[in-house]
């Protein structure tokens, strides 16, 4: 029997803070997994449901984009899949008598955590201008009300049409084609906020904005390198192909500013072994302060250059360019700012240097803790000099591995979810729809929310998310929210966005992935590409929460019939009738995807190519791979300062909150707590247990307030520290973000403490 939601929310201000763990997975993660789904389904539904978890007659697991293997576990799922489905798949039922009982200011007094432990949302509902809480609404009338705001715009470019990263491909590529004839390239997604950092580097150096390995390059790498990352909580599936690795011999560097129990010990629950004693992973920890990545690839470049027979000589003549220029480069980095740069010892880098040096495959793999500092894409592309020096991409067992956390954000990237489309693509588009897709750029998320701010934007839609506890600068994004005439979220569980609206504002409910799709032309599949490239298709299975709801593919091919009216000969009725006249469409459009619905019914589906990794082929302005040489930058940091990273804890997903524990770090029953290195701790005079306001310090001078955060002594970099996001994002500046590539800073906040008020 599943259980109710909480009727209010939880007290969390006294967390309770316990040692840190040191393995990861094993009975506990079981367990939890096993408690959750029984709260939130039953038993019954539970077994129906995670049984179908990532297997090929199944449905991608919404948790993250780890791939799957050609052969599949019974259970191919780890305990944050377990609650993410968990939650779509849920018993627990927001109608609309529930949006009577709560005006939209109850629920913007609630956490996070408490708005999605609701339940599946079951109607359209829709805020009025002026009043105080949703009402139902019919489909037609919200579609109505969206053609109204959009044809009231004095330009298309006032308009703005956010993806999430669950969107499936199909639903992407109408999503965007919509925007286009519209008149639009106002596309952003949440690879604005994560990889984008990941695109910009790896387009201008190896010409593809994606990694270059599968799971098997991992399998047969004899170093795998994990930077700025935690697989152990983000990615827990990922544990298992470092097991595998590990057991062929390979070798494991993790550079982090914390430790992370997930890279000391995998405890496998799929094996007798793993479960009793389980894995150790990491061989060698650099623990890394904030922002110190470039300095460190730079200094490990400089010695490789200086170790005779090292280099790949005939690799780099044959497939490279800009040799020379970085050589001069790295020659020049110096020890001492390495050190100061990184907060390590020489003996770890040399150690770490001898490990490369013995290595003939390897592969580097990154997440936010690369992608989010100003200095992230030069840093990246200090990663891929690395790589390329010892001919380290285009070869089995080795390259790039940027590790995508929302389980479709590459797929709607390749679908044309992006701000800045290349031209071929909008040829492409233009000639298959006969329409004239706009050429200048549109909004990323950080351009979107200044917009919005300013006035320049009037109606915001957002393909599932959420947007305002996803993005920067809680306060100024709240605000440019509520200055919208329109805003628009399809989702379906309630979330924080929902409480923060323009003048109107609707939510419509769609299907989730757990959900059967069953349309006029009959049973319906969706498909989605994971972090390495594999396109497979995803099948629900449950009835859906509600006869009310739309699937996303019908709910854009309904939006752009009422917006567009019948001078648009795009057949909107016909794709929402039968996704594969989408798929056929996609097929002559994207390339990679010739004979799409052929090749997508081959359980597993297809890997999509990749020059580099299948050819040595680098389709770059140079045609080659481009080394780069760009000045070594990190974070300084003013006395009586320490730099913030925000994180996410083993209770959460990106934004949705599961529970208000944080088991492999010890944190249980609160999330407002601050990570602090004992030593740092005690030079602020910051007792462990005790209260203070994190107040961030940038160039403009605006003061940017967390309050009543608990301080928790934990072995951190020095001069680093680390909180939970969304609360801290208040403290990250709309401003402050990426060069090139302009992801918001949320790794690298300089911050002061102050007593709690």
């Amino acid at each position: 029997m599943a259980s109710k939601p909480p009727a209010g929310d939880p007290v969390q201000d006294a967390p309770r803070v316990g040692p840190a763990q040191h393995s990861a997975a094993g009975l506990p993660a079981v367990a939890h997994s096993l408690r959750v789904a029984r709260q939130q389904m039953g038993l019954r539904r539970t077994a129906q449901t995670l049984l179908k978890v990532n297997q090929k007659d199944g449905f991608d697991c919404p948790g993250c984009a780890w791939p799957e293997g050609d052969e599949r576990h019974t259970a191919e799922f780890c305990e944050n899949g377990a609650k993410a489905v968990a939650e779509e798949a849920t018993l627990r039922r927001v109608t609309p008598d529930f949006f009577a009982a709560h005006p939209v200011s109850d629920l913007a007094g609630r956490s996070g955590y408490w708005l999605g432990q609701q339940g599946r949302i079951t109607q359209p509902v829709y805020l009025p201008e002026g009043a105080d809480r949703y009402e139902a609404v019919t489909w037609e009338r919200a579609f109505e009300i969206i053609a109204e705001e959009l044809g009231a715009l004095a330009s298309p470019d006032e308009a703005v049409f956010y993806t999430s990263g669950r969107t499936s491909n199909e639903a992407a590529f109408l999503l965007q084609l919509f925007a286009r004839e519209f008149g639009t390239n106002n596309l952003p997604d949440c690879s604005n906020m994560c990889h984008e950092s990941s695109g910009s580097a790896l387009t201008e150096t190896i010409g593809v904005g994606k990694g270059s390995v599968s799971l098997e390059d991992l399998h047969h790498a004899d170093l795998i390198i994990i930077a700025g990352q935690n697989p152990g909580t983000n990615h827990p599936r990922m544990l298992s192909a470092l097991e595998q690795a590990k057991s062929a011999g390979a070798k494991i560097i993790s550079v982090n500013p914390l430790p992370e129990a997930g890279l000391e010990r995998f405890k496998n629950p799929q094996t007798p072994h793993g479960m009793l004693k389980g894995t150790a992973l990491n061989d060698l920890f650099l623990q890394i302060r904030i922002g110190g990545d470039q300095a460190l690839f730079r200094l490990l470049n400089k010695l490789i250059l200086e170790t005779e027979g090292a280099v790949d000589e005939t690799f780099v003549a044959e497939h490279t360019h800009g040799y020379e220029e970085f050589a001069a480069a790295a020659a020049e980095a110096d020890w001492d700012e390495t050190l100061t740069a990184t907060g390590l010892d020489r003996a770890a880098v040399e150690e770490a240097l001898a490990m490369v040096l013995a290595s003939q495959r390897t592969v580097v793999c990154w997440a936010m803790g690369l992608t989010q500092h100003k200095h992230s894409v030069p840093t990246i592309r200090e990663v891929v000099n690395f790589l390329l020096l010892r001919g380290n991409i285009g070869r089995p067992g080795a390259g790039v591995c940027p590790v995508r956390g929302h389980s479709n954000v590459q797929g709607d990237r390749t679908m044309g979810i992006f701000e800045r489309p290349a031209p071929a693509f909008l040829d492409a588009l233009d000639k298959e729809f006969g329409i004239t897709s706009p050429r200048h750029h549109g909004y990323d998320v950080v351009r979107a929310i200044r917009a919005l701010r300013d006035g320049d934007a009037k109606v915001f839609l957002a393909m599932g998310g959420n947007f305002v506890a996803a993005t920067p600068d809680t306060d100024v994004t709240e605000a440019a929210m509520r200055n919208a005439r329109l805003t628009v979220h399809v989702s379906t569980k309630l979330n924080r966005s929902h409480a923060v609206t323009g003048a109107r504002a609707l939510i419509l409910p769609t299907l989730g992935r757990t959900d059967k799709d069953v349309q006029a032309g009959g049973k319906q599949f969706v498909t989605v590409e994971d972090s390495m490239s594999k396109v497979h298709a995803s099948r629900g299975n449950l009835t859906p929460a509600s006869p009310h709801l739309l699937s996303e593919p019908a709910i854009v091919a309904r939006l752009a019939r009422s917006v567009l009216g019948p001078g648009s000969a795009t057949p909107w009725e016909e794709f929402e009738k039968d996704y594969a006249t989408i798929r056929d469409r996609i097929s002559r459009v994207v390339p990679g995807f010739e004979n799409f619905n052929a090749r997508i019914a081959h359980p597993g589906g297809f890997t999509l190519p990749h020059g580099p990794r299948d050819s040595r082929r680098f389709p770059t302005a140079t045609g080659k791979a481009n080394f780069t040489a760009a000045p070594v930058e990190f974070p300084e940091l003013p006395e009586g300062r320490l730099l913030l990273q925000t994180l996410r804890s083993h209770d959460q997903y990106n934004t949705t909150i599961y529970g208000l524990d944080d088991r492999y770090r010890g944190i249980k029953g609160g999330r407002r707590v601050v990570l602090v290195h004992p030593d740092d701790a005690t030079a602020l005079g910051l007792a462990d247990g005790s209260y203070t306001d994190l107040v961030s310090e940038w160039k403009d001078g605006v003061e940017r307030r967390a309050p009543g955060f608990r301080v928790v002594h934990y072995p951190t970099a020095r001069g680093c520290a680390a909180a939970y996001y969304p609360e801290t994002n208040v403290l990250v500046p709309l401003d402050s973000t990426a060069d090139t590539s302009n992801t918001p800073a949320s790794k690298s906040v300089v911050v002061r403490f102050e007593p709690a008020g």
